[in-house]
């Protein structure tokens, strides 16, 4: 939450133009009564795009699933893995795990109101759950009310005593279990998340399961997603440098600046794109300084881009970089 917003997804989009996209969790209660517009709100560019939901009640989640639809999404996923207590307090998230008829009502609820795919994310298990069975019986109650894409973080999440953070760092690694769910249910889409950190670890899960969900990672280092389409989907079109990329965003800022977004929201998103490289930290530097300020706009990513270039070795287009 607070981080795929649509500013992350329409730049990622640029890096690689098959890997699907999801937003970052949207409650139900947020479309319902509050600015579904700003909610819902994507740029065609972002295709494939799945919206993630966050809730419990069937009832409600078929209503948003119906938005989303309206909306133009590809896919509406429920989130079954936040542990976060203000999550947990609205009953749902990861300890939904510990009620998976509910979440069978809620992914039948959705299944009836719209045509689209209706997957769901989730965790190993939870708390002092058992290891393998509980998401056994999670996953077999869940896939008989339909869905056939579990988006699985191969770690338990523990509803007390850790916060969210440390659910994401704490609790081990078990990728052994979502591959002995992918062997007893061959039937369906099996998607491994959690620790993933490059193409070539993306490469061997995918021998083991369907597809690889890379979240924190990318974020923080969004160049990993370069090359993804050639290595992944096979596509053919030429590969963007750091630098084509940026330009090709150029113009959906001046597109956000002059409906009044504000500079620094998207540029946070764009932070580590020279992560590791000769200027990335000077690059970084004059966004993070320069674009909270009333008033700016493209020259400021211009500025950053000419400390990059300023680190290029003569001879050398900074493209190579």
């Amino acid at each position: 939450m607070d981080w795929t917003d649509r500013h992350d997804r329409f730049f990622l989009r640029l890096l690689s133009r098959h890997a699907r996209l999801y937003t970052e969790m949207i409650t139900t209660g947020a479309l319902i009564h509050g600015d579904r517009e700003r909610f819902l709100r994507f740029d065609p560019a972002e295709h494939p795009v799945a919206l993630q939901l966050g809730g419990a009640e069937p009832a409600d989640l078929a209503r948003c699933a119906e938005f989303g639809a309206a909306a133009g999404y590809d896919e509406i996923n429920l989130n079954c893995g936040c542990p976060s207590d203000r999550v947990q307090e609205a009953n749902f998230g990861a300890c939904l795990m510990a009620h998976p008829q509910r979440v069978a009502a809620g992914v039948a609820a959705m299944r009836a109101a719209v045509h689209l795919p209706v997957t769901v994310k989730c965790r190993i298990g939870i708390d002092d759950s058992e290891e393998y069975p509980f998401l056994k019986q999670f996953v077999e109650t869940v896939a008989a009310a339909g869905c056939q894409t579990f988006v699985v973080h191969a770690r338990k999440a523990w509803l007390s005593g850790l916060s969210p953070a440390e659910n994401r760092e704490i609790p081990p690694l078990q990728y052994a279990t979502v591959y002995r769910l992918k062997r007893e249910f061959p039937e369906l889409r099996i998607v491994i998340n959690g620790g993933i950190r490059t193409q070539a670890e993306a490469h061997e899960h995918l021998r083991h399961v369907d597809g690889v969900m890379l979240g924190r990672e990318v974020y923080e280092n969004p160049w990993l997603l370069a090359g993804i389409d050639h290595a992944l989907f096979h596509a053919e079109e030429p590969e963007a440098s750091r630098e084509q990329a940026l330009r090709r965003l150029l113009p959906y800022v001046e597109r956000e600046l002059s409906a009044g977004t504000p500079l620094a929201h998207i540029t946070r998103h764009i932070l580590g794109l020279y992560r590791n490289q000769p200027g990335g930290r000077a690059f970084r530097r004059v966004l993070s300084q320069q674009a909270c300020r009333p008033g700016a706009g493209v020259r400021v990513i211009e500025a950053a881009l000419a400390e990059v270039q300023s680190f290029a070795p003569i001879g050398r287009s900074c493209k190579a970089a």
